[in-house]
């Protein structure tokens, strides 16, 4: 099979990171400084492999030629957070095996988050599972993510602030989870309603999680990213696939990204994945004749950089953004009528191909 690489460019041309003697690498995040973290495989067979590629997997901290192997909690495999990685501070957020012994509840080893500082390898426990991983550490130490509760059935966002894990709960319904959080301590991320598989993105501050709400035809949002001013991007969908990228800011409501951009753009804008403090948005969309759906085979990455205050025009296709849509199926809920539950370890394996856009089995429906 192919052989995949972690890469480094700069000005001065594209650096291969290597391996671990394996075959797969990947880089998750580059600092100022010009320390790149990611996860690459070693030669070591692993039926437990978190990304199913059949060898260990380790975090690495990669710095002027040399690529450092953070090690684990003990287990066969140790990945870096998804999402918000924090360097700044000497902070690597993840996930690892704490041991090589198979849960009847998951078929996996027991995963804990962890938080690396000062070449120590922290592992941050869970919430009563035996299954967890941290998204974000922000620059205050803080660290989110999500934890299975005990029955390893349900998983819950959460919080760790030294030593103290806080289980953030939901909207009311049994799961979610928490894809990032920014110096202030505010959390996004996604959580079900009450007695229904619908997730609605939420956000998180101050011990009160607020529902950000939906698009107009689009039964479930995703919050994905939050910036120092409280500005929210994340991806309104069918509850399966991403649709269509919106923005939440000053209160709300959720607004369709797409209708900030002109009409006649050649891409309609699937994912919002990031934004910054100046409010410059990146993520993923599709050019005409690609479905939505279709996202990680011909899916374009874009930079929207803001332009002012919205104008008349602009407040106008806002509006009819959230009022005409048309209405969309809610696969989620008929698929959940007839499939069993995703295993924990199928449905992390799933979250990190979307998310890093790697070739494999197509994802898993959200439970």
């Amino acid at each position: 099979m192919p052989e995949t690489r972690a890469v480094l460019w700069t000005s001065q041309g594209i650096t291969d990171l290597a391996t671990f003697g394996g075959y797969e690498s990947l880089a998750v995040y580059v600092n100022n400084a010009g320390q790149v973290v990611g996860l690459a495989t070693n030669a070591i067979p692993d039926p437990y492999s978190l990304f199913g590629w059949g060898y260990q997997i380790h975090t690495f901290l990669w710095e002027n030629g040399v690529m450092r192997d953070l090690g684990t909690l003990g287990g066969p495999d140790a990945v870096p957070s998804a999402s918000c990685t924090n360097q700044r501070n000497g902070l690597i957020a993840g996930f690892s095996y704490i041991n090589f012994t198979t849960n009847p509840s998951t078929g996996v080893p027991t995963v804990d988050p962890f938080l690396w500082k000062n070449g120590t390898m922290l592992d941050l426990g869970t919430v009563g599972g035996t299954f967890g991983f941290a998204q974000c550490a922000n620059n205050r130490g803080q660290v989110t993510g999500q934890s299975n509760l005990s029955g390893d059935l349900t998983h819950h966002p959460f919080v760790w602030h030294k030593g103290v894990l806080t289980d953030l709960g939901t909207l009311g319904g049994n799961n979610g989870t928490a894809n990032w959080m920014n110096d202030g301590g505010d959390v996004v991320g996604e959580a079900q309603l009450p007695g229904s598989q619908l997730h609605d993105g939420f956000l998180w501050k101050n011990g009160v999680m607020t529902d950000l709400g939906t698009l107009a035809g689009y039964p479930c949002t995703n919050a994905t990213a939050i910036n120092e001013n409280r500005q929210i991007v994340g991806t309104a969908s069918d509850c399966v696939n991403p649709l269509h990228a919106f923005l939440w800011e000053n209160g709300g409501p959720v607004v369709d990204l797409n209708s900030l951009i002109p009409s006649n753009s050649s891409l309609q804008l699937v994912n919002a994945e990031d934004i910054n403090d100046r409010g410059e948005i990146g993520g993923v969309g599709v050019p005409a004749g690609c479905p939505a759906t279709q996202v990680n085979l011909c899916g374009r990455a874009y930079l929207l950089i803001p332009d002012g205050d919205c104008d008349s025009d602009c407040e106008g296709r806002i509006a009819a953004s959230q009022n005409n849509a048309a209405p969309a199926q809610n696969v989620a809920t008929t698929k959940q009528s007839s499939e069993s539950p995703v295993s924990p370890l199928e449905r992390l394996r799933s979250d990190m191909r979307q998310r890093y856009h790697l070739p494999g089995q197509p994802a898993a429906p959200r439970e």
